[in-house]
């Protein structure tokens, strides 16, 4: 039953299944030791910011570590106050009939009875009261175990010993500025980790990438080996249910093993990594190319043979920035390639891209989508195409002879600015831009990033002086 857990011969029911939960007190009190919490002091973790990834994220823990309530606190914070739609609420009704353990849960609860108001539009509901119930706003299909929901941002994060941070890139810097005065008093730091795959980017006084993790640094003062990054091809809804996935906690040593193994589940593989802003930022790339991925296969009717043909190319263009990226960027390739994958089978930012190539939504809706939340990707083609259009990044164009900035030799990164951020161009531009006779074989650009030197360290804010034999830039 969802949400409920029942005591079996040394099993616990939870989450519809019956799972063995020997060895997971002794996972807790290993990390509440090395956190240095004394007994009788719970465990403090706190999401903040309650899309899907985020709401699922506390949801598995509460599962699996809720049961020991002396031991740790598991609370995630919203903003109180979005009303639900009337068709969502609708939808939502359906569900709940649609699931035996859920409508039991809700009615033994005495909450059934709202859901039926709001499906006959006698009552409003709110976002946050619903995710108490156990219902993302982002993910209505999915339901959860109930969650210790906190509205007020001071309550929720004043005293937490790990925040996971489910916030949008776009909304990371401010709500954390916030959280940081309700620390000064504090004699211990928190631990960080996040979540978001957005990144933005900063012209001056060097083109270069901000990651989540460093805006939290930036806003907050907490040490870089607290801040650490969460990330891998992994789909919320399908975590929840229990599919098969990994994943990688990227940061210092000090917290990465023993969270890795903290987090580790069954179903859910969580390695670590000392890459972390490496990581962070291919965590965001893989979104810009979801979107043309979706308009591909909008237009072409899903034509597996298009779209294999976007992949081909949209994949020749990653590498490309990898290499400019990273000093080893082979390293990455798996990785990236396997968030990409995933992302265009089934992410939000694939389903955006052929919305929009439908007609069913359009740019003035803005980012921010109903039932699915923040479009990361959109915000990731600006600041890409941003920062690679700088003429400080120039590299040599293997053909022409000349210096070009890196996005000329990005057309797809283009094509997608062009539809998304300046609105020169519809979606049907992607196809244009695939068909182009001119369009260089997708081989023929990972051949020039392998040969060439084409490593920028400034661009995720590291000194060039880290720099190993690389081309002259010429501007």
């Amino acid at each position: 039953m969802v949400g409920s857990i029942e005591a079996m011969n040394g099993s616990l029911l939870s989450h519809g299944s019956v799972q063995n939960f020997n060895g997971l007190e002794e996972k807790l009190d290993e990390l509440r030791r090395i956190v240095g919490k004394a007994d009788g002091d719970p465990l403090r973790i706190v999401g903040v910011g309650a899309g899907a990834w985020g709401s699922v994220f506390a949801a598995v823990l509460q599962d699996s570590y809720g049961q020991f309530r002396d031991k740790i606190h598991i609370r995630i914070w919203r903003r109180a106050g979005r009303p639900v739609d009337r068709a969502t609420a609708e939808h939502l009704f359906e569900v709940i009939n649609s699931r035996e353990d859920v409508l039991r849960r809700l009615i033994r609860r005495c909450a059934y009875l709202k859901y039926v108001e709001a499906r006959l539009g006698d009552r409003t509901l709110y976002a946050d009261e619903i995710l108490r119930d156990g219902f993302c706003l982002n993910m209505i299909d999915t339901p959860l175990c109930q969650l210790k929901v906190v509205t007020n941002l001071q309550e929720a994060v004043w005293d937490a010993d790990i925040v996971v941070n489910g916030l949008p890139s776009t909304e990371t810097q401010e709500v954390f500025e916030e959280m940081s005065n309700y620390w000064k008093e504090r004699i211990t730091d928190p631990i960080i980790i996040s979540l978001a795959k957005g990144i933005e980017a900063a012209l001056k006084p060097v083109p270069h990438i901000i990651t989540p993790t460093q805006m939290i640094y930036r806003a907050t003062g907490i040490p870089m080996e607290n801040i650490l990054y969460l990330g891998g091809p992994n789909i919320a809804s399908e975590i929840y249910n229990k599919e098969y996935a990994n994943a990688r906690i990227c940061g210092a040593e000090k917290w990465r093993k023993p969270l890795a193994k903290f987090l580790r589940q069954p179903y859910f593989i969580v390695w670590d990594n000392s890459d972390l802003v490496t990581h962070e930022v291919m965590g965001g790339l893989k979104n810009v190319y979801a979107i043309g991925a979706g308009m591909v296969a909008a237009l072409t009717k899903e034509s597996a043979t298009s779209k294999s043909v976007y992949f081909a190319h949209c994949t020749s263009e990653m590498i490309f920035i990898t290499h400019l990226l990273a000093e080893e960027p082979e390293k990455l390739a798996g990785p990236l390639l396997a968030d990409t994958y995933v992302t265009l089978l089934k992410g939000r930012n694939a389903w955006y891209g052929q919305m929009l190539a439908k007609g069913d939504i359009n740019r003035d809706m803005g980012e921010n989508i109903s039932g699915k939340g923040m479009i990361q990707g959109v915000s990731a083609v600006q600041a890409f195409y941003e920062l690679l259009s700088q003429s400080s990044l120039n590299v040599l164009h293997p053909e022409e002879n000349k210096p070009v900035a890196p996005v000329e030799l990005c057309p797809i990164l283009k094509t997608l600015y062009k539809i998304l951020i300046t609105r020169e161009q519809s979606s049907q531009a992607i196809l244009q831009a695939l068909r182009d006779e001119n369009l260089n074989d997708p081989r023929e650009r990972i051949e020039i990033a392998q040969s060439h030197v084409f490593y920028r360290p400034s661009l995720l804010g590291q000194p060039q002086n880290n720099l190993k034999l690389q081309e002259k830039v010429v501007t």
